[in-house]
């Protein structure tokens, strides 16, 4: 089978790999469309580990199943969870998932941008999940990100009627958007240094949307009743974001740090004002297996509107173009890789 094997942001490369073999427990899925993640092109974060073969949001049809499994048929529609937890451990019973030893090295093989991938048994018990007729191969791409975001503002502990800034207006804030929209946020204010990814995500749901050269602070007392935002969430790992989001926060407000910075880096943080403001700082990763359910059926019934963010659609042999279009991070937003696509050209719709 073909497979896009990754060496570094500018070098992905279409190579010939054996079809996956199953065992018992294990299901063998074709892999009908994969999306790229900003995480994909922290190059820093992947090159340690090149080359391999990256993608894990992905959607596609079982053809194959082990001896033992009873819950998945031969043309089932899925999506999987590459990452799963054990369930059992310290962390899992105090609800800290994305801290499990287990989730953290489970995986299904080789990976989401090639034809077929295997799927291991503890992945099939705990993290496939059948779509429904109503939810396309591509609109399952976005279940597990949407996942992460519901993990997110769970913790967060978003209420109604809140007001949420998000700065970083690419995949992740745009979903944090139209989910705080649906779960019934007051105003949502949106933060990018690109105007493209303003307009998109003025049409995604933001009420307001703000340059980050702007003075953010200044901008919310204007326009939100004298207040700073009661939430902020933070979907960029660039630093000059964390000191805005530390400005930008009401008094007994929350900073959701969405997305990492590079390792060790520091930032100075103000720990009176924290106190004397009583604001909480959370961070979120991955998202357990409940909130791929939830994410499902919030898609199946258009709550979020998933379909509207994908702006490119690429066969498997420009997955190339594809990491090229995420890691610059201008005109595009999510960028969908169709491993059996034999298209020679890809195309824009946003």
């Amino acid at each position: 089978m073909r497979v896009a094997m990754y060496y570094n942001n500018r070098d992905v490369r279409i190579e010939e790999m054996q079809t996956p073999h199953i065992g018992p427990g294990e299901l063998l899925v074709k892999v009908i469309a994969s999306g790229i993640c900003g995480s994909d092109v922290m190059e820093w974060y992947r090159i340690k580990k090149a080359p391999l073969v990256l993608g894990h949001e992905i959607a596609g049809e079982v053809v194959s199943v082990g001896e033992g499994v009873k819950h998945y048929k031969v043309g089932d529609r899925v999506t999987v969870a590459h990452h799963v937890p054990c369930n059992t451990c310290h962390y899992c019973l105090n609800g800290h998932y994305s801290v499990c030893d287990t989730l953290r090295t489970t995986n299904f093989y080789p990976g989401g941008f090639s034809e077929y991938i295997r799927i291991p048994h503890i992945n099939v018990d705990r993290g496939t999940f059948v779509l429904p007729d109503e939810v396309s191969f591509e609109e399952g791409t976005f279940v597990e990100p949407l996942a992460c975001t519901l993990l997110g503002q769970r913790k967060a502990k978003l209420r109604a009627g809140q007001s949420v800034l998000v700065i970083g207006s690419g995949i992740s804030g745009l979903l944090h958007i139209q989910l705080a929209r649906a779960l019934g946020a007051g105003q949502i204010f949106a933060v990018d240094i690109t105007e493209y990814r303003l307009r998109m995500a003025q049409q995604s749901g933001a009420d307001h949307v703000i340059h980050a050269k702007e003075d953010v602070p200044a901008y919310l007392r204007k326009t939100n009743n004298g207040r700073l935002a009661d939430l902020v969430v933070v979907c960029t790992g660039a630093t000059a974001a964390i000191g805005q989001a530390l400005n930008s926060v009401e008094r007994g407000g929350t900073i959701l740090f969405f997305a990492p910075t590079e390792p060790n880096v520091s930032t100075p943080v103000n720990l009176w004002d924290l106190w004397r403001n009583c604001n909480s700082l959370v961070m979120s990763y991955a998202g357990p297996p409940d909130d791929m359910a939830t994410a499902i059926e919030l898609i199946r019934a258009g709550r979020v509107a998933v379909r509207d963010l994908i702006t490119h659609r690429l066969g498997l042999s420009e997955t190339a173009t594809g990491f090229k279009l995420v890691a610059e991070a201008k005109d595009s937003i999510k960028v969908i890789i169709e491993p059996h696509d034999q298209r020679k050209g890809g195309f824009a719709i946003a």
